[in-house]
């Protein structure tokens, strides 16, 4: 077994080489040669305006308006509230691309236009002026912020001398074997044993323990049970995640369960509801605030002695260190990302347990970043859904997670929640069999749910027929046009065959969900053109497989995309990622794909076989011929 500070050396070379990868790609994106692929991607918008005046937000932020012609072959931005964002513009005739300094953060992304929050006036001012004289634009910029506090935390662990933090390493990523006291718990009648025996294996735990939670399990509730158990015992924990949806979603379940939560981060990167448990709300709502905001004021408008300012930033200190120990001892459970919890704020806090839900999408070097500021951990996730976004292919084996580490190595920490509410069982059991050891049961009430009684829960439209041919762009992503029209084609009748009167009544939910983005902005594109959908806009969402982890549809339909003689399948060989695709629809999967491309990879021979099993495979044929069923 590999030294846990060998394991350690290895980590921060991986590290450097995605983030070398990252800002490589970053540069050549701006490439002239690839300009126009660059502005015609969801994480840039080119041209840009701005308004010519910026005022201050709520929270003291100066925003600044940028505007954009709204085009109707737009893809739908990946410019959200709480990311950076860069400017640039075109130089010497459009033969050189420059970057301004000056960055800033989205607050409010709208058709048409961007809130950005900028650090100061002057950088405004900068990126102002080039604007009135120039063809602005705007994108994503690197968060070379992550990198830092990932770095950092590596190397704390590896130069510790905390026993603590030594024994969890070694815990976790060395020889050490876990330790377990058996703890009183009474169990809760509203979950099943298996959720049960999780909370169990939580409160026993003296350094790890792992609640693996397939699709429809009841993960999160499971977490939350654990949570309030824990805080039995404990008066203070910590609950992380690798991204600040998961972190709200968590912290809201939480809440509504009575738990006092205060949400430490980036307000402008939280849910409007958790935005009310933030530590700036709270800070500005504490009875001492309105004294500190005074004084503040003085001291910025300058009117006063030295002596008296010097008084006053004594008093500001000793208030903002007041408000800030009092809202930390009124919270039992401090939620932020795994890279949040180096905030200024969590500096010298410590905590007995940390919770890190979602934990096999987290890069280890994230994990230890909150891990070393607690005596045990307590993961959360499955790591036979989607790992880590890692761009770098030298970079690859950052996909393997520390949870999953752990659970393979240390499988007694592990405890499978084994009762899924989700699926129709015969949709749950390919990913059963293939994935979970066939260890998963699904729930009485949904076991035989369907759409309607003549539907079947499975259904593979085979295209092998059909003239279809994939298309690569030049981004590295593909479409399939054919595909894409029958799909909506598919999706019609599926609708006509249930009746849409139903559909709206019922709030049925349909997902077309493929692994490819700039299929999925087709899909929405001629989604958007067919007056058919119209009345039905909000029962359809469309997106890509890791938009859609986390979430169901009653329905859904799987874009393969793939189409070609040579049984290449690219991005479809991350197995973990399909297990996502198949395992989001309640009553009715629909897989659209050329089953003869696609089943030269035996997982996908066995899907097709499976299907046909406990469904049915249709060979569609070219125009004015019937389906073939086989």
């Amino acid at each position: 077994m590999e030294s846990s500070l060998r394991h350690i050396e290895r980590l921060k070379q991986l590290l450097a080489d995605e983030q070398r990868y990252e800002a490589e790609c970053h540069d050549v994106e701006l490439d002239p040669s690839r300009f126009a692929v660059t502005v015609a991607e969801p994480d840039c918008r080119y041209p840009v305006d701005v308004v010519q005046e910026a005022d201050y937000n709520a929270l003291g932020q100066l925003v600044m308006s940028v505007v954009y012609e709204v085009r109707p072959d737009d893809p739908d931005t990946e410019m959200e509230p709480g990311c950076a964002v860069e400017f640039f513009y075109l130089v010497r005739d459009g033969h050189e691309v420059s970057r301004l300094p000056q960055t800033g953060f989205v607050s409010r992304a709208l058709p048409g236009r961007f809130e950005v929050v900028m650090p100061s006036q002057a950088a405004f001012k900068s990126v102002k002026s080039v604007a009135a004289t120039r063809f602005l634009g705007m994108r994503k910029s690197i968060d070379n912020t992550s990198y830092a506090v990932m770095n950092e935390a590596l190397d704390r662990l590896a130069r510790t001398d905390s026993e603590r933090l030594i024994a969890l390493r070694e815990t976790l990523i060395g020889s050490r074997q876990p330790q377990f006291a058996h703890r009183l718990f009474g169990g809760c009648p509203w979950l099943n044993p298996s959720q049960n025996a999780a909370i169990q294996k939580v409160v026993d735990a003296r350094d790890v323990a792992i609640v693996h939670g397939p699709p429809g399990t009841g993960k999160t509730t499971t977490l939350v049970e654990a949570v309030v158990e824990t805080l039995r015992r404990e008066t203070q924990v910590m609950v992380c995640a690798p991204s600040n949806a998961a972190v709200d979603w968590i912290s809201e379940q939480l809440a509504r369960r009575g738990v006092a939560v205060l949400r430490v981060g980036n307000p402008l990167r939280m849910s409007d509801t958790m935005l009310e448990c933030s530590y700036e709300r709270r800070y500005a709502a504490h009875p001492d605030y309105p004294e500190l905001w005074k004084i503040r004021r003085l001291l910025r408008e300058g009117a006063t002695s030295a002596s008296q300012r010097q008084k006053m930033r004594e008093r500001e200190t000793e208030l903002d260190i007041k408000i800030g120990q009092d809202l930390m001892e009124q919270t039992s459970v401090v939620a932020c990302t795994l890279i949040g919890s180096a905030y200024r704020l969590l500096e010298r806090r410590h905590f007995g347990t940390l919770f890190i839900d979602e934990a096999a999408q987290a890069l280890e070097p994230a994990c230890w970043a909150a891990i070393s500021k607690a005596d045990r951990v307590v993961f959360g996730g499955d790591h036979h859904q989607l790992p880590p976004t890692v761009k770098c292919r030298q970079a690859a084996a950052l996909n393997h997670t520390l949870m999953q580490r752990v659970a393979t190595e240390k499988r007694q920490c592990v405890a499978l929640l084994d009762t899924q509410y989700r699926m129709n069982s015969a949709i749950m059991g390919f990913s059963s069999r293939r994935f979970y050891g066939g260890k998963l049961k699904a729930a009485p009430e949904v076991a035989n749910r369907l759409v309607t009684p003549l539907d079947t829960p499975l259904t593979w439209f085979d295209t092998s027929a059909l003239d279809y041919n994939e298309r690569q762009h030049r981004s590295g992503s593909r479409t399939n046009s054919g595909e894409a029209r029958l799909i909506l084609r598919l999706l019609r009748e599926y609708v006509e065959f249930v009746t849409p009167t139903r559909v709206l009544d019922e709030r049925l939910s349909f997902g077309i969900i493929t692994p490819y983005r700039a299929q999925a902005r087709l899909i929405r594109r001629l989604l958007r053109m067919q007056h058919f959908f119209r009345s039905l806009h909000r029962a359809v969402t469309v997106g890509s497989v890791d938009g859609f982890q986390g979430q169901e549809r009653d329905v859904v339909i799987i874009s393969m995309v793939r189409d070609n003689d040579s049984g290449s399948i690219g991005f479809l060989n991350d197995l973990r990622r399909m297990n996502v695709a198949i395992t989001r629809a309640r009553m009715k999967l629909i897989i659209v794909g050329n089953v003869a491309t696609l089943t030269r990879h035996n997982f996908y021979h066995e899907l097709a076989d499976y299907c046909e099993a406990h469904g049915e495979v249709v060979t569609l044929r070219p125009d004015n011929e019937q389906p073939e069923q086989q």
